[in-house]
């Protein structure tokens, strides 16, 4: 097993049913594993998404932590990938959020390929690249909002 699962492994052992929000002490966990603490920001931010339902929060000071906290349900997922997303997104991004909605079960195959249609090959008239990510970002998102209602 990597050590990446291992570490993903044990956060998500932290998570019990009634516990949405799990603080971390980075180094205290790299100890316990046997990694550098660089090795478990690297878990935390591939493995522990906004389009994965959770949410991350550094905290400084007294030793400092991260909080990790799981949505509790479908459309506080969304919510957190809507709200994760900002003022533009490329075509390969939105993509790759489609995918993983639909890899996660927070979206049906159907409604992932509707949305993908909508938001990829815009460009056969040569407007600039920038403003058609502001344009899918917000189509994006009006979208989610429209499937989590």
């Amino acid at each position: 097993m990597k050590i990446s699962d291992v570490i993903a492994d044990m956060i998500l052992d932290m998570f019990d049913d009634n516990k949405s929000t799990v603080q971390i002490q980075r180094n205290d966990l790299a100890a316990r594993v046997g990694c550098v603490p660089s090795q478990i920001n690297y878990v935390i931010t591939s493995r522990f998404t906004p389009e994965q339902g959770y949410r991350i929060e550094s905290r400084r000071g007294g030793g400092g932590c991260i909080l990790i906290t799981r949505a509790d349900s479908k459309n506080q997922a969304l919510m957190a990938l809507i709200n994760s997303i900002g003022p533009a997104i490329d075509e390969k991004t939105a993509k790759a959020h489609l995918y993983n909605l639909h890899y996660q079960g927070l979206m049906d195959a159907r409604s992932a390929k509707i949305m993908e249609s909508a938001l990829t090959g815009w460009n056969q008239h040569g407007v600039d690249e920038q403003v058609l990510d502001q344009i899918r970002a917000r189509q994006f998102k009006q979208m989610l909002l429209a499937y989590i209602n």
